[in-house]
């Protein structure tokens, strides 16, 4: 959120808030612990702020906002309009390819988790999350830098 254009609707307060919102109103979650809840929170997340992206009526891959860069500051953002439209479709393909590799973006990038924290998480090692955050950030940048197919 740190990031976002100027004017953005979708304040951090706000977002905060409908993810709690929707949390709330989940009774169908059976919390197991505390990873749990992260991981969670992080996939609402990334659901409001792509969903938000879509109804501003971003186009995939375009409309003339810059990419999203996934650099080790992901905890703020430094690009503004980001385009979560094209990342979310890119982790999509990355989660068919390696689901654990996009569960690594999805809650270091939107759940603003520390490599420890994914770790446990995902009940891996700390040096895994690393070299899945490795990898899965050239294959998203390849990914969302190809050419979108001509019409």
């Amino acid at each position: 959120m740190f990031g976002e254009r100027p004017g953005h609707t979708l304040q951090t307060t706000a977002l905060v808030n409908e993810a709690y919102l929707r949390l709330v109103n989940s009774r169908q979650v059976n919390w197991q612990n505390r990873a749990h809840f992260f991981a969670i929170s992080a996939q609402l997340m990334r659901r409001i702020l792509v969903d938000s992206a879509r109804a501003r009526g971003d186009q995939k891959r375009g409309g003339g906002i810059p990419k999203v860069t996934l650099d080790e500051a992901l905890v703020g953002p430094q690009e503004k309009g980001q385009d979560l439209v094209a990342l979310d479709d890119a982790l999509k393909a990355l989660s068919e390819v390696d689901p654990r590799k996009s569960r690594v973006v999805e809650l270091r990038f939107f759940g603003g988790l520390g490599v420890e924290e994914t770790a446990e998480v995902l009940n891996v090692h700390p040096n895994t999350v690393l070299r899945d955050w490795r990898l899965a950030k050239m294959w998203l940048k390849r990914e969302m830098s190809k050419e979108e197919p001509q019409r």
